[in-house]
This record gives C-alpha cells, sequence and structure tokens, in this order.
C-alpha cells in the first residue's frame, strides 16, 4: 500500500442524508438546531447551512419517501457531527433540545471534545460538539493523542447557555 495522505487541509463539505418526510426534517434542522434554509427542491429536497455556505447538509426523499428508518445494526452512517465554535454555543444548542424536550441519547467527554448525542427524527445519529483548543488535548508519552469517553460535566456545560 502507497504511503500517500490526504492533504491536510482537506475537510469533509457537507453531508447528504434520505429522509422520509422533509418537512419534519426541516423542523428538526432548521427549526430546533439552527441551520438556515438555502434552497429548496421542490418537496423533495432542501440544502441547509451555517453561515451562509451553500449547504453543509443535503435532505432528500428521492428513494426514502415515507419509509421507516433504517434498521440500527446495519451499515450505514453512524451519526453526522456538527462542530460548534465555541462551548457556549453548544451549550445553548443542548439548552434548547432540553426545553424542546428532546430526547438525548448520551453524552460524553472525549479529552478532545464535549459531545451530545441524538436522533434526527429518522433515527439519523447526530452527535453536536466541540473542540478544546489542540494544547489542551490529552497525550499518550509518545505525544500522540490520547481520547477517552467519560462522563460529560452537563452542569458545568448547561451553566454557558444563561
Amino acid at each position: 500500500m502507497s504511503k500517500y495522505k490526504i492533504p491536510e487541509q482537506t475537510r469533509i463539505g457537507h453531508v447528504h442524508l434520505k429522509v422520509s418526510n422533509l418537512q419534519r426534517s426541516l423542523d428538526f434542522y432548521c427549526g430546533l438546531l439552527g441551520f438556515e434554509l438555502m434552497q429548496l427542491y421542490g418537496d423533495q429536497a432542501a440544502f441547509i447551512s451555517a453561515g451562509g455556505y451553500h449547504h453543509h447538509i443535503g435532505l432528500n426523499t428521492w428513494q426514502s419517501k415515507d419509509a421507516p428508518p433504517a434498521p440500527e445494526y446495519a451499515p450505514g452512517l453512524f451519526h453526522t457531527a456538527i462542530l460548534y465554535p465555541q462551548r457556549k454555543d453548544l451549550a445553548v444548542a443542548v439548552q434548547r433540545l432540553i426545553d424542546a424536550k428532546y430526547a438525548i441519547t448520551g453524552a460524553a467527554d472525549h479529552g478532545v471534545s464535549e459531545a451530545i448525542y441524538l436522533d434526527d427524527p429518522d433515527k439519523n445519529g447526530v452527535e453536536l460538539y466541540w473542540d478544546r483548543p489542540q494544547t489542551e488535548w490529552p497525550r499518550n508519552e509518545d505525544g500522540g493523542i490520547d481520547m477517552y469517553t467519560h462522563g460529560l460535566n452537563m452542569e458545568g456545560l448547561l451553566a454557558l447557555a444563561h
């Protein structure tokens, strides 16, 4: 196998999700999480973003209109991770979920980040998180990243939401 390395500035540009009900997904991603609707393609697809980008998330019903969620134990996307710029931004998003009584399925401190886990209306996994500054990331003796999964200090996080 070659030692080719993808360019360091490469980024994941967007995710495109199959959904069963476009409006219900827009209510979740735009109404609850706060994404901006950039474009609708009739009643079958939508492109949404943060900050005016052409789209971070595509939603469509082309092959999935009114379909049940994919089986939990089948190959596919585990979750879409949405990176917030600051810890306070994550706190505000989590408080919105709590206020809306939206189910949170997990929360973790990974050392490099703090994360909240939930499912969208089609049971697609969603991670809401913020990264700690790289200078604070836990390291092993060789200098490599030493991520972990510990309980999240939810009270400390939510204190920033107010």
